[in-house]
């Protein structure tokens, strides 16, 4: 199993590894099934020192400002070169490693965030503005998207993608503070 992965998606790592179950390139892989998948991930949680998810995580949605601080580090650590990078199999013919990769934790809930890797993305340009962040909400792991709204009120704000009015509520109950919205928002802070 280890040859095909390697030769079907050029998995090398075991942090590519984690990669590719997280972002459904796994699915594509004939004897990898959904229970197959779930425990490769948390075998690779407890081996990648990332711990075993605690059946006590929080099962309600996170927050959208949890999303948007979790997108925050993400896209500083990632702008600062500080994250490691991976090389995905999909749309990446020269197999350069560009995919940075963060794990993080806030609270009892886990995060692993990426920058989107999918065919539209890459048709937008978008690759480096849409970030999935993978999490446990306590009913097996879910995932959501922030990307850049483009235009009404949002117009140049990170938004979680499916919770408009919750991002604009979020940056609504921040205005009047002392901290620039525009430059946290794109993750530009010092």
């Amino acid at each position: 199993m280890a040859e095909r992965l390697q030769s079907e998606l050029g998995i090398t790592t075991l942090e590519e590894l984690e990669a590719a179950a997280h972002d459904g390139r796994l699915e594509e892989v004939e004897g990898f099934g959904k229970k197959r998948i779930a425990g490769v991930k948390e075998s690779l949680a407890a081996r990648l020192g990332r711990g075993a998810r605690p059946l006590s995580v929080p099962s309600k949605t996170p927050p959208v400002s949890e999303i948007l601080d979790v997108d925050r580090e993400y896209r500083r650590k990632a702008g600062a070169g500080k994250l490691r990078k991976i090389a995905p199999r999909r749309f990446n013919p020269t197999s350069r490693a560009w995919l940075p990769v963060l794990h993080t934790k806030r609270g009892k809930r886990r995060y692993t965030a990426l920058y989107s890797n999918t065919a539209l993305a890459h048709e937008l340009g978008k690759t480096h503005d849409w970030v999935v962040l993978y999490y446990d909400g306590g009913e097996g792991e879910k995932q959501c998207t922030v990307v850049t709204a483009k235009q009404g009120t949002l117009a140049g704000n990170r938004v979680v993608r499916g919770r408009e009015s919750e991002s604009a509520t979020f940056y609504a109950s921040q205005r009047g503070g002392d901290r620039d919205l525009s430059a946290s928002a794109h993750g530009r802070e010092g």
